[in-house]
């Protein structure tokens, strides 16, 4: 096997991976036009009619939870998280790389891994009692929206692997020019 045939696949992988993260982006995307109309409903219904419901107000806190904890990766993905910048922009292409995957190797993915065996215990507790809201008319579902914890670490190790293995293939020279990793 030769090591073009090793880098396109790994190319692959990590294409195919950073996919599924762009398809659960664009889509929770929409889950933000859901939030911001369920907090308008919510002020307009307790200011303009003095009414309320506890499930609406619990479906924004819902809305919210699924839009940040889906779309991290997808946010990782096109490189649009957070950074304190103070060297790394006058790096070159090389060193971004090197800082990138090991960034990726020993801190992104132990804390996935991290916050997946952590969260464990918390979810199947909650899943065992099909825990619901606290609230009076609250929305009965808590047991899933906690459950989004492990479909976060998980989708956000996948695109650290699919990182892990850009920035590999950038650091041995052979990118694949067709990858789906437009931020970058």
């Amino acid at each position: 096997m030769s090591t073009e045939f090793v880098i396109h696949r790994l190319n692959r992988l990590a294409n195919w991976l950073e996919t599924v993260n762009e398809y659960a982006g664009r889509i929770v995307s929409w889950f933000t036009l859901a939030m911001v109309l369920a907090m308008f409903m919510v002020v307009v219904l307790r200011y303009a009619f003095d009414f309320g419901r506890i499930w609406l107000q619990e479906s924004v806190v819902y809305l919210h939870a699924l839009v940040f904890l889906i779309g991290a990766a997808y946010t990782l993905k096109h490189d649009a998280h957070v950074r304190v910048d103070i060297f790394y922009s006058k790096f070159s292409a090389r060193k971004k790389a090197i800082i990138d995957l090991m960034g990726t190797l020993f801190l992104l993915m132990p804390t996935c891994v991290f916050i997946a065996w952590m969260s464990w215990s918390y979810i199947v507790q909650s899943w065992l009692l099909l825990e619901g809201s606290r609230e009076a008319g609250g929305l009965p579902g808590v047991f899933l929206l906690k459950s989004l914890i492990l479909l976060f670490a998980f989708l956000l190790l996948m695109q650290g692997v699919a990182s892990a293995l850009n920035n590999l293939a950038r650091l041995l020279g052979h990118h694949d020019e067709h990858s789906t990793d437009e931020g970058r």
